[in-house]
């Protein structure tokens, strides 16, 4: 019986055979059990010269040779049956493994061995196991010609490269999950990069809830938040909208009755300025869902027509409520990304091509930055994202392909339907389970995929899975991976700094890896060449700034300008507008109640009756 010589790390390979005349501390141990899926073999501790070794150690691959075939195994465990050990002679131990696969030699003279899932010839009592040739471990996760790259090393043996099937880990969309510390967020980046190096045609938004990936991605970023995010009012659907009105909270369906109502009647008196309220039927019927332009104005004009209607005398006060939200939310300086007087123009064209990198100017990725914007209105926000970039996937008919990075992916797809907001579980689960025929990909990332919305998971084809302590996370990936491989799962509490294990379509065969480590200035979260010390007396603290970030409330020269424009577009929208005899307050509230005819303390009213 031929058995090859294997080469341990940073040995070279060498074709050397192993014939029965060689002596036995080649043979590292035999099997002595074998079932369906595992084997267990017995070996010493100590070589033959006494010397313990680390021969044998959890987490390596080895090889049992079987003539023409080597079975691949890993080892999940070691022991002692007599749980004693002794400091004379050799000590016996027990190798447990699970059975992975086979490598045969190529059938040409020097041609590479060929690695195959599943077994055929199971180990007879007796085969020598062995450890592994680093020729063998590199046909295990040889990629078989697929469009490869490269993200780092195996962890049993660094002298081979860890790739991954790039196209497939894309179209078939992809999760990272780990705890917090382990160096997710910078694996993030990294896959980033390789893929955008590899796919030169790949549009990336990433919904950054801390506001860490512009930085590490400086050369290829382009970053939106809510001073530089310009999306009109007009393109969130009656849904999302009816989010940003109300907060957060539930919603009063009387109130969203009226919206659905009204808002299609706006919208045509935009169109045709002379059309009164009458609302078109047919084909080309406004709703409230159509992206088309209105004006909150208009809007507001069409409630009080009809609290004014005699017919409308019970619905009033339903009425009288949705008015004050809808002119509350118009004056938070918080949401002018949504309310600026100039996002009444018919903008989607520039929104779009901005938001999505069409053209992308050499920089493909948007880096979608959500630490500064109001809570109740990121879910909203997200919806429209998300749907858009499904939307724009599919009309393009396969010219684009988006990549969808969902950051923090448990806050906005939790698994619990009552929480989080449903139309950005519909849109992401859209993406999810169609987007691939249409070139719009989903990366989720999140420390806790216990938590997050199992549909979106399961439709994730390719796991990194880095350190996760909770055995509720544990269980979660564990359903995810092939049974053949569920031993490597042992390991996920207790892997090191940068290591994953990686399983799906994107990989060969389930894989322990070690990420590359990325220079320091593209780690995310961390200043470009320059570390911000703590504060220790507290002097170097610009408070004034602080104060003004939490107000968010503009100059008063810029609120000035800002309530001229908007005076100025309210005078050419509606012929019935008398500007206010007095110059507008440089409060944004009270510039909104001047405009309306609305007094202070009347509007404060409705305010807290809200």
């Amino acid at each position: 019986m031929f058995v090859e010589r294997e080469a341990s790390i940073g040995e070279p390979i060498s074709q050397e055979r192993r014939t029965a005349l060689q002596s036995d501390k080649r043979i590292l141990g035999n099997v002595v059990q074998c079932d369906g899926a595992r084997a267990t073999i017995s070996a010493y501790a100590e070589d033959a010269e006494g010397t313990v070794t680390g021969q044998w150690t959890v987490g390596r691959m080895i090889s049992i040779n079987l003539g023409i075939t080597r079975t691949v195994g890993l080892v999940y465990e070691i022991g002692k049956s007599d749980r004693a050990w002794s400091n004379e002679g050799q000590n016996p131990i027990e190798v447990r493994i699970e059975l992975i696969g086979e490598v045969r030699d190529g059938g040409e003279p020097g041609a590479k061995p060929v690695f195959d899932r599943g077994i055929t010839v199971y180990p007879h009592i007796g085969a020598i196991a062995h450890r592994i040739r680093s020729r063998d471990l590199q046909a295990v996760y040889d990629l078989a010609g697929r469009h490869s790259v490269t993200i780092g090393t195996l962890s049993q043996d660094e002298s081979i490269a860890a790739n991954i099937a790039i196209d497939d880990t894309l179209a078939r969309h992809f999760a990272i999950v780990g705890t917090t510390g382990v160096g997710k967020s910078t694996a993030v980046s990294l896959l980033l990069r390789k893929s955008i190096e590899a796919r030169p045609d790949l549009r990336v938004l990433i919904l950054d809830p801390h506001n860490e990936f512009a930085s590490s991605l400086p050369e290829y970023c382009v970053k939106v938040d809510s001073k530089t995010l310009d999306l009109p009012f007009w393109m969130f659907r009656l849904e999302e909208f009816a989010e940003v009105l109300f907060r957060g909270r539930e919603t009063v369906p009387e109130e969203v009755d009226v919206l659905r109502d009204l808002i299609p009647a706006a919208k045509n008196l935009y169109r045709n300025p002379n059309s009164g309220t009458y609302v078109r039927r047919g084909s080309d019927a406004l709703t409230a869902d159509t992206p088309v332009p209105y004006r909150i104005a208009d809007l507001i004009k069409q409630i009080d027509e009809r609290m004014g209607m005699l017919e409308s005398k019970n619905d009033r006060p339903t009425l009288k409520s949705l008015k004050t939200r809808i002119e509350s939310a118009a004056a938070d300086p918080r949401y002018r990304f949504m309310f600026n007087s100039r996002l009444i123009e018919d903008t989607i064209h520039e929104t779009i091509g901005n938001i999505f990198r069409v053209p992308n100017h050499g920089r493909p990725v948007t880096c979608f930055e959500m630490a500064g914007m109001p809570s109740e209105v990121v879910n909203s926000v997200c919806s429209v994202l998300a749907r858009l970039a499904f939307d724009l996937a599919l009309w393009s008919e396969g010219r684009l392909r988006l990549l969808l990075l969902c950051e923090e992916a448990h806050r906005y797809m939790p698994a619990d339907p009552r929480l989080g907001f449903a139309p950005t579980r519909h849109a992401l689960s859209r993406i999810a389970k169609e987007g691939r025929k249409y070139g719009c990909y989903l990366g989720v990332v999140t420390q806790r995929p216990g938590e997050l919305d199992p549909t979106i998971l399961s439709q994730c084809s390719t796991f990194f899975a880095m350190r996760l302590a909770n055995e509720q996370d544990q269980a979660i990936i564990r359903s995810a991976i092939a049974d053949s491989s569920a031993s490597t799962l042992a390991f996920l509490s207790s892997m090191g700094q940068r290591e994953a294990i990686a399983f799906g379509e994107g990989v060969a065969t389930t894989m322990r890896l070690k990420f590359e480590k990325l220079a320091q200035e593209f780690i995310p979260g961390t200043a470009k060449g320059e570390q911000i010390e703590p504060s220790v007396d507290g002097n170097d603290v610009d408070l004034a700034m602080i104060v003004e970030r939490l107000r968010n409330v503009p100059k008063p020269q810029q609120a000035m300008a800002f309530a001229e424009v908007v005076d100025s577009t309210r005078q050419a929208g509606d012929p019935d507008y008398k500007k206010p005899a007095t110059a507008p307050r440089v409060q944004p509230d009270d510039d909104f109640d001047t405009r309306y005819g609305l007094k202070p303390s009347t509007f404060g009213m409705r305010q807290l009756n809200d």
